[in-house]
């Protein structure tokens, strides 16, 4: 189990908070805690109007941003007081669901604990629908297993949605990883129509949160608008050996705890699940070329 989640410990790449780490430091160490040190840092871009405010659309362009270390420079642009304290929501960074997750997921291993964000599929949002989202997995070594935690729903959201879970401590059968809705779709468990976020919906579309879980796994926590390998294509595109590709490592990484050193070394071998250095980006704006060596 150690080596599972030891890989977990630290920051790289995307949530590096690189020059900004120090901000760091000051937080509280406990995950309560931490939870609500985002939440009074980010708002989420669909639920602006619902905290009584209004942001033009240069503000919302803030979801674009990649990296833990821009995040944390935009956020000190806006407010430059401690991380600690909360900021009045026009203030708060602009971000969605990955946002959320990364940013926990970086305090997290700042702190010394196994953290990793993870790609699927949130039961709560709407009646009958697995809508597109992220959470964080980290370790708890008390209970001595991955924990989900959905550092999205502060009090205002768990009011309007009637969460009625401890969004830090996920339910397993509220939050599907990606890997785990394929499953269900690929064996006629469960409809891919049900799966996806506005008009974007369908097998295509669980095959991409699929393959950006596995991503996330290894440490690359991109957009989820971000594309690359097989989140391409149509259905009809994908083949069959393709196919039983995705089953094989849906195996893998489906479960609670998934075998890490195997999805590794799959994802490191095969370009249909590695992140190249070149991207697309499927932004509202249009589709953007993206070179990941400039993050």
């Amino acid at each position: 189990m150690k080596d599972d989640f030891e890989y977990y410990y630290n920051n790289v790449s995307i949530s590096n908070p690189g020059t900004h780490a120090p901000l760091f430091d000051p937080l509280p160490g406990d995950i309560s805690a931490l939870v609500k040190v985002v939440q009074g840092l980010m708002i989420h871009v669909f639920w602006i109007e619902k905290y009584g405010i209004q942001l033009d659309a240069a503000r919302k362009e803030e979801v674009q941003l990649r990296t833990v270390e821009r995040m944390l420079a935009r956020i000190q642009e806006l407010d430059p007081r401690p991380l600690s304290d909360a900021r009045e929501p026009a203030k708060k960074l602009v971000g969605n669901c990955r946002d959320f997750s990364v940013l926990l997921a970086a305090m997290l291993r700042h702190k010394g604990i196994p953290a990793r964000a993870r790609c699927g599929f949130a039961e709560y949002f709407i009646p009958k629908h697995h809508e597109d989202h992220w959470v964080v997995e980290y370790w708890n070594a008390k209970q001595q297993r991955w924990v989900l935690v959905d550092a999205q729903l502060d009090e205002l959201q768990r009011n309007k949605l009637r969460i009625s879970f401890d969004p830090l401590n996920v339910p397993r059968d509220q939050f599907l990883i990606g890997g785990r809705a394929w499953q269900l779709c690929r064996s006629g468990q469960a409809d891919p129509v049900s799966f996806g976020i506005f008009d974007m919906k369908g097998l295509w579309y669980v095959r991409g949160n699929f393959i950006r879980d596995v991503a996330s796994l290894n440490k690359m926590e991109l957009l989820p608008w971000d594309a690359w390998g097989l989140i391409e294509g149509r259905d009809e595109e994908i083949s069959q050996e393709d196919l039983i590709f995705l089953d094989k490592v849906a195996e893998l990484v489906a479960r609670d705890v998934p075998e890490i050193t195997k999805v590794m070394t799959l994802y490191e071998i095969d370009p249909r699940l590695k992140v190249p250095g070149v991207i697309k980006s499927y932004t509202q704006a249009g589709v953007q070329t993206i070179e990941l060596s400039n993050l």
